[in-house]
This record gives C-alpha cells, structure tokens and sequence, in this order.
C-alpha cells in the first residue's frame, strides 16, 4: 500500500510537472485591427502557441495602451502592447492619462520597436506644418489612447490645443481613415510603426501630405520617451522625401501574477521566432534582443530577467 501512495506521488508530481501549463490563459491585448499591434499580437499568439501548447492563447483588439493597462493591472490580460510614455504615466499613476491610480502590479518583458508620429494631412487641404492645422478637421486618435497622448503633448509643445481645430474626432486609425478618404477630415494624427496599413490603404486611395514636427518639439515636451526620427522617403506612395517626425519606443508588458516559468517561455520564444513578426509587420524588424531590457520605464518581469541574464544582456 505504502510502494502504491509513493508511485501516485511520484505520478502525480510528474503529471504537474509536463502540465505545468495546461488551463492556463494567456489573453494577449492589442491595438485597433488596422494599427500595427494587433497583427503583431497575433504572430505572438501563434509563438506563444507553439511555445506553450497546453496553455490557451487568444488575441483581443483594443483601444491600445491605456485600455491595455489597466486590463492588465485588472488580471483581465497576460501580455499587452504599448507606448513608453502611457507605461511611464501608469506606473505614476497620472489620472490625466487615464490612471487613476499606479498600476503597480505591471512587469515589463520588452522594448521592441518605435512608434513613428505620422500627422497625415490630404495633400488639396493645404496642411504641411503643425500651424496650419489651425481651423482644420483632426483625428487625435481614440480617447486616452497611446496615440491620442501623443497628440496632446506634441500639440502643446506647439503651443496649440484641440481648441484650435475647426473639428476635432477622437477616432482610431482606420474610422479617421475612411473620413479622410470622405472628405470629413482634413488630417489625423497616427502612433504606429512604419508602414502602417491604415497610412498605406489612405496613400493608394488619395495624395497625402505628412506633416513635418520640428526637433524643437521633442526639446519642449521634456520626456526622454520621445526622440527625434525620419519617415524616410517613400514609405508611403506619394512619398517623394524624408519627413522630419518623433518616434517613441513601444515595450510588451504583462503583470506580476502570470509566472515566472510562463513569461521566461515567451520572452524566449519571441526573439527566437523574430522572423514569425517580420512576416505580420515589417516594423518588427526594428525588435532588437540587446535592447529588450533597456530603457525600461517599470520593472522587468523575473521571467524576461531571468532570459536576459542567460542571453548574457545583464548581470
């Protein structure tokens, strides 16, 4: 009787140990469909997926970085996507950005890649500067989103706000893009990688105008989140020039309550499947393993910690 208890021990302790993920929900949040996070956040469902196979993976769209966190702090979410300086406004707690408390619960697990701000105007509005935006119709992205407090701080680095607009929408990418295509809207502001598929589908349909943003801007916002950058020429049709533009890093966070063990298997999975996310977004290709823990606004996650220091990228 005693040899039969110790062999259902050992069974049993060997059946936690291969199911050690099994049941487990890995929800991952994103952005608007026809941004740059969800097709992303479903090339990582499909790693995570092969990484974890007893693990349930699904992909939810969302509003983007505010919605994001506070899903995650919330435990309605295990891995999230967004913008370094809603991270930064979380982790503070700043109520304006749409905390009303420090989301002290959130981990990071990586920088990937920058979010270039691409103010895109319709080339017959006559708007190629941040003043002549002045009277006209904006979409500042949706409400309290990454790319909306984007547009508040680099509009108020101008000098201007939302009351200079002759309309302004707070609408996601591809809504503010069917407008623009309508004649509704004159321009909207986008947070989003490089080539990103709303900017792309505006391009084919009708001649565009990106609006330059002065370095002196990055210099009166005051955030190291935000760095001066270049759309070079011709990543959109149309686009005969290089446009002067802010970028700001992009991290994948998650939260204290998924596990070590869990998180490690993504953090690993993910810069070793880097080419899965080329395929679903060409601005994947900026992911770097050795800056994966850099600039790191909240504290990693022992899971990426424990990854970054085998890769030999901290001590």
């Amino acid at each position: 009787m005693k040899t039969l208890r110790r062999l259902l021990v050992v069974v049993s302790a060997a059946s936690f140990s291969l199911g050690a993920h099994a049941g487990e929900f890995i929800n991952v949040l994103t952005g608007g469909t026809s941004g740059v996070y969800y097709p992303m956040g479903v090339a990582l469902s499909q790693i995570y997926g092969k990484a974890l196979p007893d693990a349930k993976v699904s992909v939810q769209a969302t509003k983007a970085s505010a919605e994001n966190l506070n899903l995650l702090q919330a435990g309605k979410g295990e891995v999230a996507f967004t913008l370094g300086d809603s991270l930064s406004d979380a982790w503070k707690g700043d109520e304006e950005a749409g905390f009303k408390v420090p989301l002290k619960k959130l981990r990071a697990i990586a920088g990937i890649y920058p979010n270039y701000i691409q103010i895109v105007a319709s080339a017959d509005s006559g708007i190629k500067t941040l003043a002549d935006l002045k009277g006209k119709r904006v979409s500042v992205g949706a409400p309290k989103s990454g790319t909306e407090l984007n547009s508040r701080a680099i509009f108020k680095a101008a000098g201007m706000s939302y009351a200079d607009f002759a309309r302004t929408e707070y609408l996601p990418f591809g809504e503010s893009v069917e407008l623009m295509k309508n004649r509704q809207l004159d321009a909207t502001l986008i947070s989003a990688g490089l080539g990103v598929a709303a900017v792309r589908d505006l391009a084919t349909a009708t001649k565009l105008s990106i609006v330059t943003i002065p370095a002196e801007i990055v210099a009166k916002i005051g955030d190291p989140a935000y760095q001066t950058a270049v759309i070079p020429a011709k990543t959109y049709e149309g686009q005969t020039g290089d446009v002067q533009t802010i970028k700001v890093q992009n991290f994948l966070v998650t939260h204290e309550g998924v596990s070590t063990e869990t998180v490690y298997a993504m953090t690993k999975s993910m810069f070793e499947n880097l080419d899965t996310l080329y395929s679903a977004h060409a601005a994947a290709k900026a992911i770097n393993k050795a800056d994966g823990p850099k600039g790191v606004p909240v504290p990693l996650h022992p899971g990426a910690e424990k990854y970054y220091k085998e890769a030999g990228l901290i001590k």
